[in-house]
């Protein structure tokens, strides 16, 4: 069953056009409609699976971030990499931290590896993720209790909230903003990673573009769209910043869906001119850090 989105979560219009149709190859091999709000031109997956069933769209080893598979040469190549990309990410916080341990709450935190990279580094860590399996997995990686939901933190605020990849899987997209604003310290940040849909390979693509990921994606972000968010819950984004290691796997997974075959020249090339023709703040995905007014 569907769902339809009548309201944009961003500037509260009803009324939205045509802008795509995407379809799944992830898991389901069914079609999504890509509908533009009218007013901002936030883009959102609409009709969607009503919230109950948007699990069983998680349900294939195809997913890695939750089933933690290694099999296939691009999966391996996916773990590979993210060896290489958690050390970065526990440098930026560190660096956003003053160099200073202190408190991270990754939420929507998988299989766990940033967590226990944390946890290894001396930071006080705790994970949030919804997903049964990817949170048994997270917790038998970190040897701690992953929580299934925000709502079970209890009078604790942190220096530190990322959200890597997660924000445009979040149906309640404002009531979680809201409960995440909640948890941070006054002089705590927020960290967003999410897919940028300006990027050059995101056009070069189109419906075939690897991070419109219908329909486990339900919102789709330019700059634009996360700054007037931010605003609207008087957040300020403080700075933004590339993640060029996402073009050459967006790429490679998007030839894959166009064509049936694994273009791995290609896919190096496309990714490469992504990221040199994005510069430094439009790459396929793009990583805000986030204050509070």
């Amino acid at each position: 069953m569907l769902e339809n989105i009548e309201v944009c979560p961003i500037c509260e219009n009803t009324s939205f056009e045509a802008f795509l149709t995407c379809k799944d190859y992830t898991v389901s091999g069914e079609t999504f409609s890509l509908q533009k709000c009218s007013n901002c031109g936030f883009v959102v997956t609409s009709p969607r699976p009503l919230q109950k069933f948007l699990g069983n769209y998680y349900k294939s080893e195809s997913y890695v971030s939750h089933s933690d598979t290694q099999k296939g040469l691009i999966n391996k190549m996916y773990h590979w990499v993210r060896k290489i990309t958690l050390k970065r990410k526990l440098r930026l916080i560190e660096k956003i931290n003053h160099f200073q341990k202190g408190s991270v709450l990754d939420f929507g935190c998988g299989t766990g590896y940033f967590l226990k990279t944390c946890l290894q580094a001396g930071w006080q860590a705790e994970g949030v993720e919804p997903d049964e399996n990817a949170r048994k997995i997270a917790s038998n990686n970190t040897n701690k209790p992953i929580f299934a939901s925000l709502q079970e933190i209890k009078n604790t605020q942190f220096d530190i909230i990322t959200l890597w990849h997660v924000l445009e899987h979040i149906p309640d997209l404002n009531e979680t903003l809201s409960a995440l604003k909640s948890l941070l310290k006054p002089t705590g940040k927020l960290i967003v990673a999410v897919p940028n849909r300006d990027s050059y390979d995101a056009q070069v693509f189109g419906a075939f573009w690897a991070a419109y990921d219908v329909p486990r994606h339900l919102w789709h972000f330019s700059k634009n769209d996360m700054q007037a968010l931010c605003q609207k819950h008087h957040l300020q984004i403080q700075e933004i910043l590339p993640m060029p290691f996402d073009a050459y796997y967006i790429s490679l997974m998007s030839i894959l869906y166009q064509t049936g075959k694994t273009q791995f020249v290609r896919a190096f090339w496309q990714g490469f001119l992504s990221n040199w023709k994005a510069g430094k703040q439009n790459t396929s995905s793009l990583i805000y850090v986030i204050k509070l007014q």
